[in-house]
């Protein structure tokens, strides 16, 4: 019975997923015309953690974001920051396109963020 109460959140953590996703994705896209590719891509992270911290707190979770979270939520993304940006570049070196390269990026990242993060606000 508690698998099944989990379903919700995990598909309103998955619409914010795909939001914040989508908000990275198209920064990156925009911006690594016109910038190196690593600040493109950060730039696109940082500002899609930011609406994702809130998302996930509110609607995910349905939790008050605090001080707590954050640095919690911060953390998890700065791992999953770097393993992000360790395989744009793995994939980049492979081959694959620069407008391309994010998403095996983000089939591999999102599931391994998702249990980060679902710790950080399930934590008494």
């Amino acid at each position: 019975m508690n698998k099944l109460k989990q379903i919700p959140e995990f598909l309103r953590f998955v619409m914010v997923g795909l939001f914040a996703t989508g908000l990275h994705y198209g920064i990156y896209f925009v911006l690594q015309k016109f910038i190196q590719v690593n600040v493109a891509y950060t730039l696109g992270y940082v500002l899609s953690f930011v609406a994702n911290f809130y998302l996930t707190a509110y609607f995910t979770f349905g939790q008050p974001p605090s001080w707590k979270k954050a640095f919690g939520f911060g953390g998890v993304h700065l791992t999953n920051y770097l393993i992000h940006i360790g395989l744009l570049n793995l994939f980049l070196r492979l081959g694959f396109s620069r407008p391309l390269a994010p998403i095996p990026v983000f089939l591999i990242a999102i599931p391994v963020n998702f249990l980060l993060v679902r710790f950080v606000f399930k934590q008494k």
